[in-house]
């Protein structure tokens, strides 16, 4: 597929010298034939940050970072400082002019993803959306409404980029983790039928005041750690339909129950809390089961009340063989101190309680999870316009399952997916 050029400047390929790929190990002329893709970011908050640093380690296509906009301005300027981006704006507008943004990163808020895709790909920027694609900011107490609007979000954004011509990649990291791409291969060499998919995101609770209420954030747990799981155990099914029959495996019903577990009365009375709370009208538990077309299942837990770091696992149950996927924590680094003085400021691993005890240092945490991985991959497609692995598609699916599951748990009742 020849590169798109967008309005506004797309990544062209020097004349006479077209770009080729395949999904896999496509090799690029020299850098010195490609344009640059040029980086304009929104948000400058811990996903932003993330993003930041995986674009420092792309290879094989020429990147420039150009600009970051955030709603504050001394943020925007630290953040372009740390990263070496070239300015910083507090207007997406002026992001959006500059001829030399090419692809645009959306790290801003979950209530901000559809108003800034729809915005960008109109000025005719290829886009990436951190998870979740977009969300329910409404009455949370309504679930056919819920699911109805979050439904009518996603189609609004699908139009905006198929209108502007643009590529729209979504970024689920876990989709690129290399553990979850190993089973992915493992799975299709094995050829068996994956029965059973248990998966897991859980930790101690954001500290972000748009986690802590539906109006911004959307959901609780269930959206904003359950997102991640969900998407990859949707991806394998996907990928085995595919396999088998040419058509996506996907999900047939959802069952669910959500809890706001941190008002139990002898939680609130304790004089040090280890974990978030004060969440108002978002869940900070949740567990989604589903049954696939095929007839498999999958269960996927999503909390805020787990201590001792983050925890990032999926368990493949297959007809002739399992596979462990650890993500977060791993083994390939185990440690003990005494004391949590005794490490100094060195980073161990994100959300640890404390740096006392046994803990499993990560050894490059970025990549474990994948966040190098998925922009390489997004870049090399605006290179040579190919789709990529985590699509319109899947995140309209997490976002679909994510708001039958809510009506699920509202309503105590299993819920059908057309």
């Amino acid at each position: 597929m020849a590169p798109r050029n967008s309005p506004a400047g797309g990544i062209r390929p020097a004349a006479g010298r077209p770009h080729v790929g395949a999904a896999e190990g496509w090799q690029p002329p020299g850098e010195e034939c490609m344009e640059p893709i040029g980086i304009g970011i929104v948000g400058a908050g811990f996903a932003a940050n993330q993003h930041a640093a995986a674009y420092q380690a792309v290879t094989r296509v020429p990147v420039n970072l150009v600009g970051v906009a955030s709603r504050t301005p001394e943020r925007a300027e630290a953040f372009a400082r740390r990263h070496g981006f070239a300015f910083a704006t507090t207007e997406l507008a002026a992001l959006l002019a500059r001829p030399d943004v090419h692809l645009v990163d959306v790290c801003a808020p979950n209530f901000a993803h559809e108003e800034i895709l729809v915005a960008a790909a109109r000025a005719g920027k290829h886009v990436i959306c951190e998870k979740p694609l977009t969300a329910f900011f409404g009455d949370p107490t309504d679930p056919a409404r819920m699911r109805d609007e979050a439904r009518a979000s996603v189609q609004r954004i699908h139009e905006a980029v198929q209108q502007a011509g643009v590529h729209f990649f979504y970024a689920e990291n876990w989709i690129y983790a290399p553990a979850i791409q190993k089973a992915m291969r493992l799975c299709e060499a094995a050829g068996g039928t994956l029965f059973d998919i248990r998966a897991e995101e859980a930790h101690s609770g954001s500290h972000s005041p748009y986690a802590r209420q539906w109006r911004t954030s959307g959901g609780g747990s269930l959206l904003r750690l359950g997102s991640h799981p969900l998407a990859a155990a949707l991806y394998l099914k996907r990928r085995e339909g595919l396999r088998r029959s040419g058509t996506p495996i996907r999900v047939a019903s959802v069952t669910c129950e959500v809890a706001n577990v941190t008002r139990i009365p002898s939680f609130t009375q304790e004089p040090t809390r280890w974990v978030a709370s004060g969440w108002q009208d978002v869940e900070d538990w949740a567990t989604l089961l589903l049954e696939f077309t095929d007839g498999a299942r999958a269960s996927i837990a999503a909390s805020d009340i787990v201590l001792g770091g983050i925890r990032n696992r999926m368990e493949l149950y297959l007809s002739n063989g399992r596979i462990d996927c650890n993500l977060n924590p791993n083994n390939t680094c185990v440690a003990y101190a005494p004391s949590p003085e005794v490490f100094g400021d060195e980073y161990i691993a994100e959300k640890l309680d404390t740096k006392a005890g046994w803990s499993f240092p990560s050894i490059n945490e970025d990549w474990f999870q994948g966040y190098p991985q998925e922009i390489q991959e997004f870049v090399e497609c605006v290179a040579t316009g190919r789709e990529p692995l985590s699509d319109m598609s899947l995140a309209a699916d997490v976002v679909e399952v994510t708001y039958a599951a809510y009506q699920s748990a509202r309503e105590g009742r299993r819920v059908l997916l057309a």
